[in-house]
Formats: structure tokens, C-alpha cells, sequence
């Protein structure tokens, strides 16, 4: 009996396997919520295979290209991975739901999603605004043939305002190797702010733009110091 419900709930299995691959891959498990509780509530195979698959779709486009490394405004921040990803996905499932004639679970689903969102712009907005500390950007880990030190964080004044961070990198041509590095995060060059360093930065963000530039000063032949921080703009 268990093998006929295991071959009529094949798919429920597959899109749930699917969402945790995609989220072990990024480190965020978070992000397959929405389809493992979609596999649990929807109904028909038609329904539930059509939403689970847009679902996925969804899942993988917020978290593919950022750990790729790609960058650009179609490239979604990490921050919003807490806010319009759940907002987006639960607008995705309540219609779904309201359609199948589930009018309570659909509207109680959308409301909460709606609050969710809500305050997950109401976090993001607030980050923008502070100056979100950076976090490793692409920049950490470094690239396997050099060697680099514990990565230092300072601030200016205000929490958690013109933060930055940096680390010293030292192997043969360090500088180089650490461009090649940045370039295949995403990294492209950009205005210096003095004479002596090269400056390179990435954007993202769907919706609320997100730039960290970092920063190459060599230290010597072999060594370059490479700070990077949040750009406001």
C-alpha cells in the first residue's frame, strides 16, 4: 500500500527534494520552505506540480546567479531573500490556492506572506540606511594560491555605519591573481578614489540596489591589501 501512495505522491517528493538541493547548494535552507509547505498542502498532481515547479523557479533564481557570482540589477541581494522571496512565493501560492477554492487557507496565507514582506522591507530600508556592515561579498574566500590574513572590520561613527573590512593577501603576483579573483564574482572596475589603489565593485538587488566596491593597494611585489565595503549611493 505504501508504494501505491509513494507512486501517487511522486511529485511531492520530487519538488521537495529538488528545493532542498537548491538550498544545500547556497547554505540557506530557508529559501525551500515555500515548496516543502506547498508539497504538503497542495492537492492535485496538475495543480501541485505547476506551482511547485514556478516555486522552484523562483527559489533558483535567488540563489544561482548571487552564488555564481554574477551581479547586476536582475541579480537579487541577499537581503532580499528574507523579504521578497517569501513575499513572492506566498503571493504565488495564495492565488494558487484561492483558485482551487481553498478561499480561507489562501487569504490567511496572503495576509501573513503580505505582513512578512512588509516587515522585511521595513528591515531592509532600515539596513540601507544605516550602512549595512559587508559581509565576505565574494571577496572571502580568497583564491587557493595566495595566503591571506584574518579579515580586520572597522566602523565609522553611528552603528553599524561606514563599516569595512579588510585583509592583506600575499603569494605571487597577489594583485593580479586577486583582480581574477573579484572579476569572477562579479567585480567590474570602477572610478579609483586614489591614486595609489584600484577600485572595483558589483551591484544587486531587485528592488533596493545594493553596490560593494572593494579596493587593491599593494603593500609590495607580493602582497596587496584588499578592503571592501557598501557603497552608499
Amino acid at each position: 500500500m505504501w508504494i501505491t501512495g509513494l507512486r501517487a505522491h511522486w511529485w511531492r517528493f520530487a519538488l521537495g527534494a529538488a528545493g532542498l538541493a537548491v538550498s544545500f547548494a547556497d547554505a540557506s535552507l530557508y529559501l525551500a520552505l515555500p515548496i516543502l509547505l506547498w508539497c504538503a498542502l497542495a492537492r492535485t498532481v496538475r495543480t501541485g506540480l505547476v506551482v511547485g515547479l514556478v516555486l522552484l523557479a523562483l527559489q533558483a533564481w535567488f540563489v544561482v546567479p548571487r552564488g555564481l557570482g554574477w551581479s547586476g540589477p536582475w541579480v537579487p541581494a541577499a537581503m532580499e531573500g528574507f523579504w521578497l522571496y517569501p513575499l513572492l512565493t506566498g503571493v504565488v501560492c495564495s492565488v494558487s490556492l484561492l483558485v482551487d477554492g481553498r478561499w480561507l487557507v489562501g487569504v490567511v496565507w496572503l495576509a501573513a506572506v503580505v505582513g512578512l514582506g512588509l516587515l522585511g522591507t521595513a528591515v531592509a530600508v532600515l539596513d540601507e540606511h544605516e550602512g549595512a556592515a559587508p559581509g565576505d561579498e565574494g571577496v572571502l574566500p580568497g583564491p587557493s594560491g595566495l595566503r591571506l590574513s584574518h579579515a580586520e572590520m572597522w566602523c565609522g561613527s553611528g552603528h553599524g555605519a561606514n563599516c569595512a573590512r579588510q585583509v592583506e593577501a600575499t603569494g605571487e603576483r597577489a594583485h593580479e591573481v586577486m583582480r581574477t579573483h573579484l572579476a569572477s564574482h562579479g567585480y567590474t572596475s570602477a572610478k579609483s578614489l586614489s591614486n595609489n589603489e584600484e577600485r572595483v565593485c558589483r551591484s544587486t538587488g531587485l528592488v533596493f540596489g545594493r553596490e560593494v566596491c572593494a579596493e587593491l593597494k599593494d603593500l609590495s611585489a607580493t602582497a596587496v591589501k584588499v578592503t571592501w565595503y557598501v557603497n552608499r549611493r
